[in-house]
């Protein structure tokens, strides 16, 4: 059986950063680094560590600063001290701690949301990292027009209410429309996933949902324009293999659209194995939906073939 298990590290922004870790029955064949979303955490993904783990992965993954057991009693919740390129030097961090301990096994990189644009800039900041792969799941490309106006308008927020200010106004303009293709609405986070168990325990987890602070907002985008531009991705590593994966009807992945889009960017700066595969009907959360158990073997499977 797997086992699950917690630990701290400093954070590169500000505090302590909680990490999890599923280990597997006897020595690891492979690591995969998990990288949450927006208000969100990463036992969230116990599920499918779990799964992973009895597979023979080492499963890692770190709570952003402002996020899940990294909140500490100074910290301001949906929010990274120090701008996004500290979050970002967070993952590397715990990825160098974990390369360190398991030095000869491949290592696998794997964002979904927001996180997919964290791991996306480290494969932009840190080349060299020396990871296997990266998955993607439920990434986007947005057009640079809406990208300037969401900085611009979260740059207004901030400096009339500060950057710790939890503005419903933006997290509205950012998230208000994702329900809008649901048929049959119960809920207004239905757009995650269509299994309702899954969606209640979402709504029901006091860490999951709550209003993002300006200042994360204006950095997330900051970031999503960071990593679209061509000159930056010019600096990935062009034989690494990478794998974008979502729903057909996830709403931030502009229902497909923006996900080949991101992958044809990928393409054209030279990347060499660039992987896309779309669940048709399946919404943004893809490892909790209602096939979960088909989408993990497929990708078990992916990975497998890449090591």
């Amino acid at each position: 059986m797997p086992m699950y298990s917690d630990f701290y590290f400093p954070s590169c922004g500000q505090g302590m950063i909680h990490g999890c870790r599923w280990d597997p029955e006897g020595k690891p064949r492979a690591v995969l680094q998990i990288v949450h979303g927006i208000v969100e955490h990463a036992e969230r993904y116990d599920e499918f560590a779990s799964f992973m783990a009895s597979q023979g992965f080492l499963v890692v993954a770190e709570d952003h600063m402002g996020h899940g057991g990294s909140i500490g009693s100074q910290d301001t919740p949906g929010y990274f001290e120090g701008g996004w390129f500290k979050a970002v030097a967070d993952v590397h961090r715990l990825m160098t701690y974990t390369r360190a301990e398991c030095p000869d096994v491949p290592y696998f990189l794997l964002g979904h949301s927001m996180g997919s644009f964290l791991a996306r800039t480290v494969l932009i900041r840190y080349p060299k990292c020396g990871i296997t792969a990266c998955v993607l799941t439920g990434t986007t490309w947005m057009h640079r027009g809406i990208i300037n106006t969401g900085i611009a308008s979260a740059a207004a927020v901030c400096k009339a209410k500060g950057e710790k200010y939890p503005s419903k106004m933006l997290n509205d303009l950012m998230f208000g429309g994702n329900n809008r293709r649901v048929e049959h609405k119960r809920t207004d986070f239905d757009w995650l996933n269509r299994d309702s168990a899954a969606v209640d325990a979402y709504i029901a987890d006091p860490l999951c949902g709550f209003t993002a602070t300006a200042g994360l907002i204006k950095d997330m985008m900051t970031g999503l324009r960071f990593i679209q531009e061509p000159e930056h991705l010019e600096k990935m590593r062009k034989d690494l293999p990478v794998l974008f994966l979502s729903g057909g009807d996830d709403p931030v992945g502009g229902y497909g659209e923006g996900v080949l889009k991101a992958a044809k960017a990928f393409n054209d700066v030279g990347m060499e194995k660039v992987d896309v595969r779309i669940y048709p009907l399946c919404r943004h959360e893809l490892l909790k939906e209602v096939n979960k158990e088909e989408i993990w073997n497929w990708l078990l499977r992916w990975l497998e073939n890449v090591m």
